[in-house]
């Protein structure tokens, strides 16, 4: 896991090839199909670039689609392994229907039914590392299949800005503050699925319950479940909020976060600032998540759980196969 967060910059050299090329054409909407990690690549596409025409699908079968635009909408099956139950009945659903198809994996099943469909695919690298940390590998071969050749040109050149080491002390801090609570990620929508990450790595590497959410929306509800009284007050006390502040969110959000703060402070609520900042878009954006990482990585650490290795998710898929 060390390894895989310091050297995470080199995934941005993983230059995509399209096996299949000539069966891919050119189209106007994506639907694309993938859980956990390979998810979580898809929501930060739509991050890095809201105006694309994105569907996130995170469920077996396919959203509904109008069948005029069938031929117009190309569905990306994404799974890291080329295994995840999920992905494999979209893939299949999607050829029943007349999808016109692509894939992305390091191998598995997935792949395996692209080959014998001659349906597009890129292959990734595997070497060895779970999912969540194949960001860079998954984001690029998404860029490649929806042909933002640009952007995947741009987004290359952060193997020359990422400097994971810079954020390792940084992580340390922030788990150090951590210890004994229950995180809480807050984000504006524009940056949602940042503080989703968040939450996922610090489940899956840190093995603990964190939370996740977003203002204006929160604003409306959730932060009503911390205005303790003394009866409530216990049921708040372990919980420790981060905020992902962005200079580039709308200024009224920005208010937002800051009013929150003063109140969650007046309350004696924990809260830490993380600066969401980066030369562009995906700077920002994976800077935060390596962030994310370390501060993961070192609460494992502190918890003494293995980091890397995901036993309740095998355990899960093991009792419902039976």
């Amino acid at each position: 896991m060390y390894d895989s967060i310091k050297n995470f910059n080199q995934q941005f050299l993983f230059e995509p090839k399209i096996e299949n090329k000539a069966c891919l054409g050119k189209y106007g909407y994506f639907v694309i199909a993938g859980m956990g990690g390979s998810g979580l690549a898809a929501e930060l596409l739509l991050t890095y670039d809201p105006a694309l025409p994105v569907i996130i699908h995170k469920d077996y079968g396919l959203p509904e689609i109008a069948i005029r635009d069938r031929k117009k909408t190309l569905v990306i099956v994404d799974s890291y392994s080329g295994n995840t139950e999920e992905a494999l009945d979209a893939f299949r659903t999607a050829r029943a229907r007349g999808f016109p198809l692509a894939a992305i994996s390091i191998g598995g099943k997935l792949l395996d039914l692209a080959r014998k469909y001659n349906v597009p695919y890129v292959q990734m690298p595997d070497i060895g590392i779970q999912p969540r940390m194949g960001l860079g590998f998954n984001f690029g071969a998404l860029l490649k299949i929806i042909r933002k050749e640009q952007a995947l040109a741009a987004t290359n050149k952060l193997y020359n800005f990422i400097n994971a080491s810079f954020y390792r002390t940084k992580g340390i801090v922030l788990a150090k503050k951590l210890r004994k609570n229950v995180p809480i990620i807050y984000a504006s929508m524009r940056n949602r699925a940042i503080g989703y990450a968040w939450k996922i790595k610090l489940n899956e590497t840190g093995k603990i319950p964190a939370f996740a959410n977003v203002l204006p929306e929160l604003n409306h509800n959730e932060m009503n479940g911390f205005d303790s009284v003394s009866k409530t007050r216990e049921l708040s006390s372990n919980f420790h909020f981060i905020f992902l502040k962005d200079t580039k969110d709308h200024p009224r959000i920005q208010l937002r976060m800051k009013v929150l703060e003063k109140l969650y402070r007046s309350r004696k609520l924990p809260v830490e600032i993380v600066q969401l900042a980066g030369r562009n878009r995906a700077h920002a954006v994976f800077s935060s998540l390596l962030l994310a990482d370390w501060t993961a990585l070192f609460l494992a650490e502190y918890y003494g759980v293995e980091p890397e290795q995901v036993p309740m998710v095998e355990e899960f898929k093991i009792l419902i196969s039976e």
